[in-house]
């Protein structure tokens, strides 16, 4: 099912220029194509639409050991509170936390990219209100942390 996310900024990188009246188009846990809101309600008339609050963007990079808490799971969830979609294979030496980032959807690298959003990649989202806080982390397609 195609899901069309919007919101009043889009950014196709994390420190690239906020660009109002923008959307992305994903199809399964791929990005179909981002663009103009107005040109893809138009193409994909009758598509599911995700309106966020802020601005939306790339899932964002976790370049660290993973935050401390009670369990591997509870860990990766700090992560996808705050909009990260991916981490770095260095830091999941540990079987049960790679476990649960594998169940998570979290994307694993082995060296740092700058998360982008273009037609073709992996559906990995954020929306952050105006004071930073995560909205919504969508991660291969999937919301995986939306806040209440």
């Amino acid at each position: 099912m195609l899901t069309l996310h919007t919101a009043p900024l889009l950014r196709r990188t994390p420190d690239g220029e906020p660009l109002p009246g923008q959307a992305v188009l994903v199809g399964g846990d791929r990005v179909e194509a981002v663009g103009p809101l107005a040109e893809l309600s138009e193409t994909y008339a009758g598509v599911r639409v995700r309106r966020w609050p802020g601005v939306l963007g790339p899932g964002l990079l976790y370049d660290g050991p993973l935050p401390a808490a009670p369990t591997p799971r509870e860990r990766v969830h700090a992560l996808l509170r705050e909009g990260f979609t991916a981490v770095l294979a260095e830091h999941l030496a540990d079987p049960s936390l790679r476990a649960a980032v594998d169940r998570s959807d979290l994307l694993v690298l082995p060296a740092p990219v700058v998360p982008s959003l273009h037609p073709g990649g992996r559906a990995d989202l954020s929306a952050h209100d105006a004071d930073g806080t995560c909205i919504a982390t969508v991660a291969a397609g999937r919301i995986v942390h939306r806040r209440a």
